[in-house]
């Protein structure tokens, strides 16, 4: 399963944020909109990953305070990122090893969208689920010896 895989299942709504708003609107926005994160987008490219571990972050740093903060104060300025081709175990690594739970989709510079640990999750129970249906199918429909034609051996 790839990263494409995911986004047409999520559907395209995209939020972002530019580096020089307050982090304070920034934070409304994302709860307003019951999102984890936004992508920080300067001039059309990626310029950062607002979470709100770094917002916690930065408000702990100015004493429990957002005051005049940025969101280019507060950002990941270098956030991991994938291609809609990446294969969804490697995406699953990259998010354990760097403990993200959200990841920017790029192709070349273009934002295609944003997956959370949660997405991946449940693509990943969603899969299982199929395989464990389509498993039970084939065993239900398993020939049963004293019912089988005779001279075919099960």
């Amino acid at each position: 399963m790839k990263v494409s895989d995911i986004l047409r299942v999520k559907g395209n709504t995209l939020f972002t944020v530019k580096p020089d708003e307050p982090l304070s609107e920034a934070m409304g926005f994302m709860a307003e909109k019951d999102i984890g994160s936004l992508v920080v987008m300067s001039k059309g490219a990626l310029a950062g990953m607002l979470t709100f571990r770094e917002v916690i972050q930065r408000i702990v740093k100015n004493g429990g305070q957002v005051g005049n903060t940025t969101v280019n104060d507060a950002m990941d300025p270098q956030p991991m990122t994938c291609s809609s081709e990446t294969d969804l175990d490697e995406v699953r690594r990259m998010m354990l090893d760097r403990h993200a739970r959200y990841m920017p989709v790029m192709d070349e510079r273009m934002l295609m969208g944003v997956i959370s640990f949660y997405d991946v999750a449940k693509a990943v129970v969603d899969g299982q689920n199929f395989e464990n249906k389509m498993l039970k199918a084939y065993i239900r429909d398993w020939p049963d010896e004293a019912n089988a034609e005779p001279g075919v051996k099960i």
